[in-house]
């Protein structure tokens, strides 16, 4: 059955979604970025400075509704420009140093607020 996930750790949604929905084992995270969860609102930055925020976002959620990184089976990653493909994955390494998840990453022509990445995943409960 479906269940939509309460989380302090996910800012509100600005839209009809839900920024985290469970299916049995499985967690969904919606999209995420760069968003200081202090202030609520996006942080423009250095390419690296915002994939550590988003990534330390997902990491929040995933902890704070009963997973973890280490059960992350699927990221989908959108950058604003592929030239900086190589420099996520520097960093995204960071995050899942061994048996990394299955992932798609693309391009896409324009991110909300002007942010430079946003990361969606699939994991499942600890």
């Amino acid at each position: 059955m479906k269940k939509i996930i309460a989380t302090e750790k996910a800012p509100p949604p600005v839209g009809p979604y839900s920024p985290v929905v469970a299916m049995g084992d499985l967690i969904f995270v919606s999209g995420q970025g760069p968003m200081d969860m202090q202030t609520g609102k996006f942080t423009n930055a250095t390419l690296e400075r915002e994939t550590r925020m988003t990534l330390d976002n997902v990491k929040n959620i995933l902890e704070d509704v009963g997973s973890s990184m280490q059960n992350v089976l699927k990221v989908t990653a959108y950058l604003d420009d592929m030239d900086n493909f190589a420099e996520f994955n520097r960093i995204y390494a960071g995050y899942f140093p061994e048996n990394p998840p299955a992932r798609t990453c693309i391009q896409a022509a324009r991110l909300p607020a002007g942010i430079k990445v946003e990361i969606d995943v699939i994991a499942c409960r600890s």
